[in-house]
């Protein structure tokens, strides 16, 4: 790492007034330590150089600008750099306010910065708090997500992702599960949109979130958002189902193509199916997916999962539909309060099933493994 008197003489270039070429170098060399460990652990210890950044963000040099953001995109993916990077009070300002210009080519850039320090609840309410100071409200965030084109040089995907973390903190659960803002049904049609892993993604995430928030169970299963077709719809593919099964399905699933396909990313797969999980938490929720026919099309799609992980989560989905009701005092499974004992077993079963999970993955991946092993051995 740099010397105290290399590190000063750095800092003397990364300043507006730094003629451009050398200013260029510096920046170079600083995106250079941000993509390492060490380099993230060093500048971690330069708040000079993390302010630096920032202030060169404003410069009219894009080269320059765009080695700025992209150190700060490394910088953000360094759990141990959110502290640091938030506590520069010009930081998160700066982002929402380019974010919010329609025409500021960067803005996909600060969409992964904001989502980066989101990601733990104790970064996401600074976020949230600074996007409060600026008058930022989520309706804005939320306008901006659903207006397409609304930055011509910028596709603002990881908007989604943000939405997912900020639904973290329960005000933001309050905004989206609000019935007279109608902002469930307006994100609904990005769980199917094909032009982004990245926003599809991002919008189930939000939707799974605001599904621990039981009191919207009903409302959000009822006709007027009628959730169930947009996480269910994704996991059905082209298998013949007899009459009477596509008849008790939503109509959207009814009678689907031949060449109907399933969500392609097994993530997303498995959130879509941790929703519909959240969802049978309560009576309700579990008496309408029953009556829904759900568990017809999670049949046919254990059948074809592949993914060990995604294939477990189906597998306990269905355990609920075709499992009896719960005793009369926990039918809400959310409210239920497990004794200590119980949970520590739970816990160790679940550390065990993810074992075997990894296990049964290395299998699928390395099929011929034993096989390889005995060559090596007849080979020495």
């Amino acid at each position: 790492m740099l010397s105290g008197v290399e590190a000063k003489e750095l800092l003397s270039f990364l300043t507006l007034d730094t003629r451009p070429d050398v200013k260029g170098q510096a920046t170079e060399y600083i995106l250079g330590l941000s993509g390492n460990r060490d380099g993230c652990r060093y500048l971690q210890t330069k708040p000079d150089f993390l302010k630096a950044l920032v202030t060169l963000t404003t410069e009219p040099s894009i080269a320059i600008v765009k080695d700025c953001y992209h150190s700060l995109i490394n910088l953000s993916a360094d759990e141990t750099m959110h502290q640091p990077l938030i506590k520069d009070s010009d930081f998160l300002p700066i982002l929402f306010k380019n974010l919010l210009d329609p025409e500021f080519m960067f803005a996909d850039r600060i969409c992964t910065i904001l989502t980066n320090l989101s990601r733990h609840v104790k970064t996401c309410k600074e976020v949230f708090k600074a996007m409060q100071e600026q008058e930022i409200g989520l309706a804005q965030i939320v306008d901006i997500f659903c207006t397409e084109g609304y930055n011509k040089q910028a596709s603002l995907h990881y908007l989604g992702t943000l939405l997912s973390n900020l639904t973290q903190l329960p005000e933001t659960r309050h905004f989206i599960l609000d019935k007279e803002r109608c902002v469930v049904q307006r994100l609904l049609p990005y769980t199917q949109y094909q032009a982004s892993t990245i926003r599809r993604g991002g919008v189930i995430g939000t939707l799974r979130n605001c599904c621990f928030d039981h009191a919207h169970h009903e409302w959000l299963l009822s006709d007027a958002v009628d959730i169930l077709p947009f996480l269910l719809l994704p996991l059905a593919g082209p298998e013949e189902l007899s009459d009477e099964e596509n008849e008790g399905l939503p109509v959207d699933l009814q009678y689907l193509p031949e060449d109907k396909e399933r969500e392609e990313d097994p993530d997303i797969r498995k959130m879509l199916i941790e929703t519909m999980i959240l969802l049978t938490a309560t009576k309700v929720g579990r008496q309408i997916l029953k009556a829904k026919n759900v568990y017809a099309i999670m049949r046919e799609f254990h059948n074809w999962e592949k993914e060990p992980h995604v294939a477990a989560a189906c597998e306990k989905l269905i355990q609920v539909l075709i499992g009896d009701e719960p005793e009369p005092d926990m039918e809400n499974l959310l409210e239920v309060e497990i004794p200590e004992d119980v949970e520590v077993k739970l816990k160790d079963m679940d550390a065990k099933e993810q074992e075997q999970l990894e296990k049964e993955q290395e299998d699928l991946l390395n099929p011929d493994k034993s096989q390889q092993c005995a060559g090596i051995v007849r080979m020495m």
